[in-house]
């Protein structure tokens, strides 16, 4: 069976976007940046990975991506239709509107379209974001993979808004970087 794997990046107060948006607060560099390049190329939107020398880079953990409405807003702000066209592109919305071929518009129950897919045959599925779709989907993230910089933002978008309804994870591999910022993993609990 297919896992959700939740790859987000944060700050050490666990906001994942500043207030308004902002996601340019998480600098792409140094070592960390080698790591995600090598071992997640395919987490690199379109636009930026011919520039990073991943262009034709084979998927390794993922074959589709899970965004919000509010995060694939954000990608139209920047005039990206299609973030990840080497992925199965698919978008949250209460509003079925298809803006690009392909990208497919979710209206529907989160949860039991997760349920589906992993049932499926496939690589994983990288759940991109953001925290309201996070948290619908809390109860079917296999892992989490948080990149944490240094930076207190004091307020943002969490990593998670959903009601108060603790769910454990194991942490399963930690790592710290020269730029400060640390790369954790965490399995969800047995269901």
């Amino acid at each position: 069976m297919r896992q959700l794997t939740y790859c987000v990046a944060a700050s050490l107060d666990g906001f994942t976007a500043g207030p308004d948006g902002q996601s340019d607060l998480f600098p792409f560099e140094g070592d960390l940046a080698a790591v995600l390049l090598a071992e997640y190329p395919e987490t690199i939107p379109a636009q930026h990975r011919g520039p990073l020398g991943v262009e034709g880079a084979a998927n390794r953990r993922f074959d589709t991506v899970l965004l919000g409405r509010g995060t694939y807003r954000a990608c139209l702000a920047a005039g990206v239709t299609s973030p990840y066209p080497h992925l199965r592109q698919y978008v949250f919305s209460h509003t079925p509107t298809r803006l690009d071929p392909a990208v497919e518009t979710v209206s529907g129950d989160p949860q039991a379209f997760v349920r589906d897919l992993k049932r499926q045959d496939g690589a994983g599925i990288w759940l991109r974001g953001g925290a309201d779709l996070a948290g619908q989907l809390l109860g079917e993230i296999d892992e989490l993979v948080i990149k944490r910089y240094p930076v207190v933002l004091g307020s943002g978008l969490p990593l998670f808004r959903a009601a108060f309804l603790p769910a454990a994870f194991t942490l399963t591999d930690s790592r710290v970087f020269n730029t400060g910022a640390t790369l954790t993993t965490y399995a969800t609990h047995q269901r």
